[in-house]
């Protein structure tokens, strides 16, 4: 009986080793420091991509591969896009957001309006390929005001070829940087400090001489940036919303 009962047992323990555990759906994020993971040194900077992946029950996972610095045409030339199509699989979404370093021409960073394009059509029909949904989001805006309290738009020309190719190839668009100018908006020159990495001298240890960006968001800022990205997907129906965290009864 012991005999067969060792038997038993590793025939089930081969069984198993042929079981894999069922992939999770993945949500992609690709794009600039704006989403990007932060290490603990640039704290408080948080990127919206943070904050979004607690919106998502354990059925779905939320693959940030934002990277600081990135453009389109870095993106690609670093190699940090070939893994993310190898690994696409049916189903899996794929959130595209840059603009921030492809529009700065002093960067080496830079990419040309044509080349943004192009760069952002690959990213959308390599996607497709998979029978991956691609979802494309212009620029989060930055923080800045007129003298009169306006906020300045501040990505027009790249969040507008952003929005030409999302109407061109019937591409999901949120358009992140209109809501949050708007929001800015609401919170004004002033107050919209809160939402950015704005700190006096030694209210933090990781910047002792304090900092002012208007481009990285503080903890709050992202949050309240990742459920504008969340606004917009409910506006636009998409399927993974199932998966979000039911709240607790």
């Amino acid at each position: 009986m012991r005999k067969y009962s060792w038997v038993f047992a590793f025939t089930a323990l081969v069984l198993m080793s042929f079981i894999s555990t069922p992939r999770k759906l993945t949500i992609y994020l690709i794009g600039d420091s704006t989403l990007a993971v932060k290490s603990a040194s640039a704290f408080p900077e948080t990127g919206w991509g943070m904050p979004f992946a607690n919106f998502f029950s354990k059925d779905v996972l939320v693959d940030n591969r934002a990277k600081n610095g990135r453009s389109t045409k870095t993106f690609i030339s670093e190699n940090l896009w070939a893994p993310v199509a190898s690994s696409l699989q049916k189903g899996d979404y794929v959130l595209i957001q840059f603009g921030h370093n492809d529009e700065v021409k002093t960067k080496a960073s830079y990419t040309p309006e044509a080349d943004y394009v192009k760069n952002l059509l690959m990213f959308v029909m390599e996607s497709r390929a998979k029978g991956a949904i691609p979802v494309l989001i212009t620029p989060v805006a930055r923080r800045s005001f007129d003298t009169s309290g306006k906020v300045k738009e501040t990505h027009q020309l790249y969040s507008d070829l952003v929005r030409e190719l999302a109407k061109s190839v019937a591409v999901p668009l949120i358009d992140l940087d209109l809501k949050s100018q708007e929001l800015l908006q609401k919170y004004g020159p002033e107050e919209s400090k809160l939402l950015f990495n704005h700190l006096v001298a030694g209210e933090h240890p990781n910047y002792p001489e304090g900092k002012k960006d208007d481009t990285h968001f503080n903890e709050l800022g992202a949050r309240v940036m990742a459920q504008l990205v969340l606004q917009e997907m409910r506006a636009l129906n998409l399927p993974v919303l199932q998966y979000l965290v039911k709240p607790a009864n």
